[in-house]
Order: structure tokens, then C-alpha cells, then sequence
């Protein structure tokens, strides 16, 4: 099947110099350690759901925080383990997540859902993989080590009358969807939520952003009250502020970096829902502004995302609820040995 010509309207980019190549991942297996558990950021051991796998419960859209999950990603992950005969090692699944941008297509190449068309939504650092979203019938017809090909197309995309603006990991036809204005010269972006880049954790200091993505910690309570930041769904839209993702990403004033939310918050320290990055440029270069609905599920059509609820982190959670277990013991019991029974 030949992939979907981009014919949309939208801002002026250097279309006629972009390459559209095939890349190729499977569809990975969730990943566990010897160690079952987690230790969060308050020291206490969690068994919980991770990253990889194929995702049944939560796609691009539903709320990324309050979940009984750590890093998950949702919809389906792929990696490309195909061993490099030259180049680097793993240099399949460094151009697989190098090259996928956000809104390009892929297509089941195997199995049992072979032809079904699905969406790139996300890079996840660390673990290394690209997020596809696809149809819930879909997604249940899916096996791990399914193959999925992705019409990569996107890296090298400049906007021409904002040069002052870089763009990365965004796709064409995500950004003929978008259809972000300009105004006076600079570009209209409608966000859910504005980060302060003091929150941004993992990631910091890597010298590229074209793969993978950058954490916001969420383990100071007061501080995901005042941002909402409770109330973030997957594929939500966000603006770091004070963050120049150019050449890696660094905290420098006045800069502003527009991203993807692509996977679940954590308890672990310096972790939490990761942002992929599309445009960065000096904050004067944009006009930022709160949209609800700035969600790439609805701007690619995938699918209505949840209404925004603001709900406390999984720890912020459990804290709540130790408290009150703490307030309310349990009455005592009482074993009679002789009938081998529990009265309460």
C-alpha cells in the first residue's frame, strides 16, 4: 500500500526537500529486571506495569497521570532488533527512532491485523522505542514481534517564514493538520499546560532531540496543583518554558521548547510523563495560548480525548491513602484455634 499524499494546507515548510524512507520495528515485549520492584522517589518498593509490550487499556488521549503504572506507553511499541552488519550497534532501532516523527503512518507488515494502518505518536528515551497508536480492534488482534513499518518522513523539516524557530521529530502531515497561525511573525501554539523547564528531569543534557524524550516530575505536590499538571492525558501538547532543545536539551531563559506528551508518569526519582520534542526557538518567536483540545489525537482524528480531570500523581495517591488506612485500623481479629476460623 503506497503511503497517503500530503496535500493539507498549513505553514510553509521546505517540502520538496524532505525524503520519505521506510523504517521497520516489532512490536516489543514489556521488559522486567531481576528485581520485581521499583523504589520510587519516597523509598518505597513498587511492583508495576512498564514500559513496552502492546498496551490494551489506555491510548493517545486518556490521562497519563493517577495510573497503577510506571513509564507505560500506549498503543504499541516497537523496536528493531535486527543486528547491524556495519555502523553502529543496534544502528536498526537508532535509525528507527531516529527517523519516526510524529503523525507518520505505519502498516502491520505481519500477523493477524497485516494492513492495518496506524499512527507514529511518540519516542521514549532509555528504552529505546517509537509509539504507534492504532484502532482498539486492532490492537487486540496484534502479537508481540509483529513487524510495523513506518513511512518516516519529516527530519530536516524547516518553517520557512519562521526561521528563527526549529523543528524536529513532526511529521508533514501532523503539521498540515495543526495548521499552527502567525501572527506579527510569530507562531500561534495552542497548549494544555505550561511547564517551568525546573520540573524537567531525565533527559536533561542529552545532546540530541531528535529521539527519545524528557521527563516532568511531578513529586512536589504543590507545584502539580498550581500547573494542573494532574490533569495531563497522552499525546497532550505542552510548552516548556526556559528550555532550548536545539542542539540537546538545556535550560536557558527565554527559550521554549513545544512538546508531545508520550508516555505515563513515574514514582521514580527524576522520572515522570515524558515529552517528545517538535519546535524550539526563542519564547518571542511565539504566541502561546491554553487550548484543552491541543491533543494530537484530536488534531490527527485518531479518536476524542478524555476531558481534562486533574487527579494527584500514583504517590501524592497512595501518601492519601496511608493516611487515612492510619486514621481508621481495622477492628481487631480474633483466632479461635479450636474451630480454626477468623471472627472479626
Amino acid at each position: 500500500m503506497r503511503p497517503i499524499a500530503e496535500r493539507q494546507p498549513g505553514p510553509r515548510i521546505n517540502r520538496s526537500e524532505l525524503v520519505m524512507v521506510a523504517v521497520l520495528g516489532q512490536a516489543s515485549s514489556q521488559l522486567a529486571a531481576a528485581n520485581p520492584y521499583r523504589i520510587g522517589q519516597d523509598g518505597r518498593p513498587r511492583v508495576l506495569p512498564g514500559p513496552g509490550g502492546i498496551v490494551l487499556s489506555h491510548r493517545v488521549g486518556d490521562a497519563c497521570v493517577g495510573l497503577a503504572a510506571d513509564h507505560v506507553e500506549p498503543g504499541v511499541s516497537l523496536r528493531n532488533e535486527q543486528a547491524s552488519i556495519k555502523g553502529e550497534r543496534g544502528g536498526a532501532n537508532l535509525a528507527l527512532q531516529t527517523l519516526a516523527c510524529i503523525g507518520n503512518q505505519a502498516r502491520v507488515v505481519s500477523g493477524r491485523a497485516a494492513g492495518a494502518i496506524g499512527t507514529v505518536t511518540g519516542k521514549h528515551g532509555g528504552i529505546d522505542t517509537v509509539l504507534v497508536d492504532f484502532p482498539q480492534r486492532t490492537l487486540r488482534r496484534l502479537a508481540i514481534g509483529d513487524r510495523i513499518q513506518i513511512w518516516a518522513h519529516g527530519q530536516g523539516l524547516r518553517l520557512l517564514d519562521h526561521p528563527g524557530i526549529t523543528a524536529m521529530n513532526v511529521a508533514p502531515r501532523f503539521l498540515a493538520r495543526w495548521r499552527p497561525p502567525s501572527t506579527r511573525g510569530r507562531l500561534v501554539v495552542g497548549v494544555t499546560h505550561l511547564v517551568p523547564a525546573a520540573l524537567m528531569g531525565s533527559g536533561l543534557g542529552r545532546n540530541d532531540a531528535v529521539r527519545g524524550d524528557h521527563d516532568i516530575q511531578l513529586f512536589d505536590a504543590a507545584t502539580v496543583r498550581r500547573y494542573r499538571l494532574g490533569s495531563l492525558r497522552f499525546g497532550d501538547l505542552v510548552a516548556i518554558v526556559d528550555a532550548d532543545h536545539r542542539f540537546g536539551r538545556s535550560w536557558r531563559r527565554g527559550h521554549v521548547a513545544i512538546g508531545c506528551v508520550v508516555h505515563s508518569e513515574s514514582t521514580v526519582a527524576g522520572h515522570g510523563p515524558g515529552v517528545t520534542t517538535l519546535l524550539t526557538g526563542p519564547a518571542n518567536r511565539f504566541v502561546l495560548r491554553h487550548d484543552a483540545n491541543a491533543n494530537i489525537a484530536a488534531i490527527l482524528g485518531l479518536r476524542r480525548p478524555v476531558v481534562p480531570r486533574n487527579v494527584a500523581p500514583l504517590a501524592l495517591r497512595e501518601a492519601v491513602w496511608r493516611r487515612a488506612v492510619s486514621m481508621h485500623p481495622s477492628p481487631p481479629v480474633a483466632i479461635d484455634r479450636r474451630r480454626l476460623h477468623v471472627r472479626v
